[in-house]
């Protein structure tokens, strides 16, 4: 028998310093000897956020490790500056629903965070396309509107093959199209009602977005080997 988990009772008091204290002294040492500080005030509450809200949004929750793969990395910090989850594998979306606690706070994004060669091509064929373009356009300046704030990794200029002054140039140059809404660090992250009324808010709000996307964009048909080309 599956054992049902607490509700979400708000971050820890001392959830922002444990980060600050890690961003001084990002060592084992210190992760060790605070390992309870962030698994009771940190990890766990997230899980338990992230648990509570697949009875609205549905899926999976799944939560990332703290540990840095640093094998081929230059920076040899062993450990995230971030405590990170998604609810993935939703009946109605294909975007994942992401939550990030940080020293700054809690960032709460959703979106296609990676776009594959052939979703790409049809993200740029649906922005030029004077049916699905504006669409999008106003999606966006509703969400914008509300607060939240559109991100990814963008090229310099409009690609190759489309006019520079293309009236949807902007929007062209996403390679990642995410929207995100950040709870500022301060005690409101203690508060249950707080942070449930904040992620709601953002998710719901970035909803048109992935509906949006969803129909002209979709999941990738390539096999991982051939996913990731240059867009």
């Amino acid at each position: 028998m599956t054992t049902a988990l607490p509700p979400f009772a708000g971050f820890g008091p001392d959830a922002v310093a444990w980060f600050e204290g890690l961003e001084r002294d990002n060592s084992k040492s210190y992760f060790e000897a605070t390992r309870s500080q962030w698994e009771t005030q940190v990890r766990d509450p997230l899980m338990l956020l992230l648990s509570e809200l697949t009875a609205e949004f549905g899926g999976t929750v799944r939560m990332f490790r703290q540990n840095r793969d640093v094998r081929f990395s230059p920076d040899k910090s062993p450990y995230k500056s971030t405590t990170y989850g998604i609810i993935h594998e939703r009946p109605d979306s294909a975007a994942a629903l992401y939550a990030q606690v940080s020293a700054r706070g809690l960032y709460l994004g959703t979106g296609y965070h990676e776009l594959a060669r052939d979703q790409l091509e049809r993200f740029r064929a649906a922005i030029v396309s004077d049916e699905t373009g504006p669409t999008l356009e106003a999606v966006v300046r509703e969400i914008e509107a509300a607060g939240l704030t559109i991100s990814g990794e963008m090229l310099k200029t409009v690609p190759r093959g489309y006019p520079r002054d293309h009236p949807r140039g902007g929007l062209l140059r996403y390679k990642s199209f995410i929207v995100g809404s950040i709870l500022p660090a301060d005690p409101v992250l203690t508060s249950r009602d707080a942070v449930i009324e904040h992620t709601v808010r953002a998710w719901r709000t970035a909803a048109p977005l992935n509906q949006w996307l969803d129909t002209n964009v979709g999941l990738s048909a390539l096999s991982p080997e051939e996913r990731w080309g240059r867009g």
